[in-house]
Order: C-alpha cells, then structure tokens, then sequence
C-alpha cells in the first residue's frame, strides 16, 4: 500500500467548482494584482483570526520579512528566536542586517522553551539605558517564538518575557493558523497574541494555496497601514516611496483559491486531530509509546477546540533513519522537519554557536520523523503506517 506524507487531491476534487468559479471572476475582471479578491479574503480572515487587520502578502517567509521591514530592525539589533524551525524564520532576520539569536526548545512540544530564554536573558543580558544589551552589545529588540507542527508556543510566559524586556512580539505561525491557545484566563489565536503574526499558505499548509502565499495579522492601524506599504516597496501615494520595502503582493488568484478554502479550515483541522488521535491510541494500543516518542498535547484539557491543529504529526527514535528506511521501502512516505537546527547551517557558522549548545534541539533534529498525515487519510492507510512501524521494532 503506497500512503503518501500528503494528498491533497480529494480535497481539491470536493471544491473543485468553487475554487475554479472563483478563478474564473479573477480571470475575466483581468484585475491580478491588490483588488477586490484580495480585499476579501483579508477580511475574512481577519474576521476569522478575530483582529481587526490582516495584510496578504507573496509568501510565509516574505510576511516575516516584511514585518522585520517595517518595523526597521537591521544591523546593531538581536533578534531572539528558536533554534529549531524552517529556515525562514533565522534566515530573514539575518537578511535584514540583524543577529539570530538562538534559544533551545522544550523537548516534548519543539517549541521554544521559555525556561531557556529567561536563562538566555539573565546570564548574558544586561540593560543599558533602558535597551536590553546582550554580551556583544547589540539591542535585543525583538522576540519570534514559532509556533511549531500546528501547536502554540506557551504564550503567557513568552508575553511576560517580551512586556518586562520591551520586545516586539512577532509570531512565526506559518504551520498554526487557526490554532487556539491558552491566555489569561481566555485564549487566543495564533498570530494574534503579539505585534504581528505570520502566516504561511504554501500548499502543504493546513490552509494551502495554489502555489506560494502569505499573510500577516495585527491590531494596530497605523502598523497596518505601514505593512500594506512595505509591501509595494514602501509606497503610499504612486510612485512615491516613503521607505525601502519590497515586492510582497499577494496576486488575486491565488487569494480567490484562499477565500474558497478558509471556511473549511476548521473541519480540516477536526480531521487532522482526528487522524492524530487515532495514530496515537494504535501506537499506544500495540506498545510502541516506549519505543518512540509520540506528540503531546499540552493545551489538550484546556476545553479549546483547536488546541492543536496537527500541520504534522511527528514521532522521534533515536533509530530515526533506519526507520524512515524501512517505511519507505513499504511505500509509506515521511519527512524529516528539520535535519539539522539553525545554528548548525552553514551560513550560521558566523554566529560562532558550537555543537551542544542546543542539546534539545539538536536531539529534535536526530530524532524527528513526521507520518503521513491530511484531513482525508483513511484508518486503513494508518494503521498499515502503524503495522509497519511495529514490525521495524520487533
């Protein structure tokens, strides 16, 4: 039985219709770039994320981007976030002229551990006029917590951290749109909990478009109004330019695919748990629980609806690619997210980090196995995924 990571095929087949009437209004009006479609679905998912703005932009890496953009970070300033993520997240911080500044994960979420960032600022941070310094005297000036396989970061905690230091907030939530989580005594969504939050669409999202797309969400106007600039290069009035942004459009086909999909997300991420559940129970059931490490779902007593949203289901075995190999030569088809933490690319050597700096992410990525997982994944594929994975470990 071949089961692939993912299969978006029923999934367009059920709003084919919709999808291809949608194109087709865009297609006739002739209208591509920032009109009516787009304008739509900002708002819809504004509406959706409940805060009052929501900007689309070309992609998830060029909403973070963007947002570091207009909010001026560059060079003499530190960024702090993760150590285990998409490239992304450490690569457009480096790209405005800022530092990566990376921070272990909890090792049974993959998220980035607050217990570590409050060590990271104590031992190596010092305040300097009201700037929080690190130890090569650059400000620290913003925090991107990343909200990992479709579950939140432990916000409150996070929060505290960026209100006593004065960080920016930006959420990295390119894998959890729609995600709830726990927050002074209510909940939140996902990208809606800091300054700004980032969301990606490429095709493999939970909420995927037809090729690359992004959006970012936030509650202040007047950052609003800049990030719609920023992305036709700085541009208020034609042609005139207020500051260096760049070309982040999200086109109108690719918002009118969107538009037709988001009301759906929700159910699809029902079926996502769904599917997770059932894979964990089976694993449970056959004894593999003390064979591999399964998901946890810290927020999942919490009442919330879409405690986690389950953009993967990933597993981790210190026998890591021998497994995958052993699935692969059964047709069962698996990733590995992420092969090596940010600090051990090459273009981060710079950053002078050595290995064992960040054991827990660096164990993450040894270790790390996503399964197949999508909202229209039979019980038969996963428990053929299960049988398979039984028979390595016997």
């Amino acid at each position: 039985m071949r089961i692939p990571l993912l299969d978006l095929s029923e999934q367009y087949l059920a709003l084919s219709d919709g999808i291809r009437a949608a194109t087709d209004e865009v297609l006739a009006s002739q209208r591509f770039i920032i009109g009516q479609k787009l304008a739509e679905f900002e708002k819809a998912t504004a509406q959706y994320c409940s805060v009052p703005y929501a900007i689309g932009v070309s992609s998830g890496t060029d909403a973070l981007l963007a947002v570091l953009m207009a909010l001026e970070i560059g060079p003499g300033d530190a960024v702090i976030t993760t150590a285990y993520s998409f490239f992304a997240t450490g690569g457009c911080i480096a790209r405005v002229g800022a530092t990566p500044v990376f921070i272990d994960i909890d090792p049974d979420t993959y998220n980035i551990s607050p217990t570590a960032l409050k060590s990271y600022i104590d031992e190596h941070c010092h305040r300097v006029e009201g700037k929080l310094l690190n130890e090569n005297r650059q400000t620290i000036c913003a925090l991107v917590p990343v909200h990992l396989f479709g579950l939140c970061c432990e916000m409150i905690e996070i929060r505290h951290v960026a209100r006593e230091h004065n960080l920016l907030l930006i959420e990295d939530a390119a894998q959890a749109i729609g995600a709830d989580c726990p927050l002074d005594g209510g909940s939140a969504k996902a990208g809606t909990m800091g300054d700004a939050g980032c969301f990606s669409f490429y095709p493999s999202k939970n909420l995927g478009a037809a090729g690359d797309a992004g959006m970012v969400v936030c509650q202040n106007e007047q950052f609003a109004n800049r990030m719609r600039m920023c992305r036709q290069h700085g541009m208020e009035a034609h042609y005139q330019h207020q500051f260096i942004g760049g070309n982040f459009r999200l086109d109108e086909l690719q918002a009118a695919i969107l538009k037709v999909k988001l009301p759906y997300l929700d159910g699809w991420s029902a079926a996502r748990r769904e599917a997770a559940k059932f894979y964990t129970n089976e694993f449970r059931r056959v004894g593999l629980d003390e064979k591999i490490k399964l998901p946890v779902e810290p927020y999942g007593e919490s009442g919330l609806r879409n405690h986690h949203i389950y953009h993967q289901y990933v597993i981790r075995s210190p026998r890591r690619d021998e497994l995958r190999e052993h699935l692969t030569e059964r047709e069962i088809e698996t990733a590995v997210y992420y092969p090596l933490a940010l600090h051990e690319q090459p273009c981060f050597e710079y950053l002078g980090y050595k290995p064992g700096d960040f054991p827990e992410a660096e164990s993450a990525a040894r270790e790390s196995l996503a399964l197949p997982i999508y909202p229209e994944i039979s019980r038969e594929a996963q428990q053929y995924v299960v049988k398979c994975v039984a028979e390595f470990f016997e």
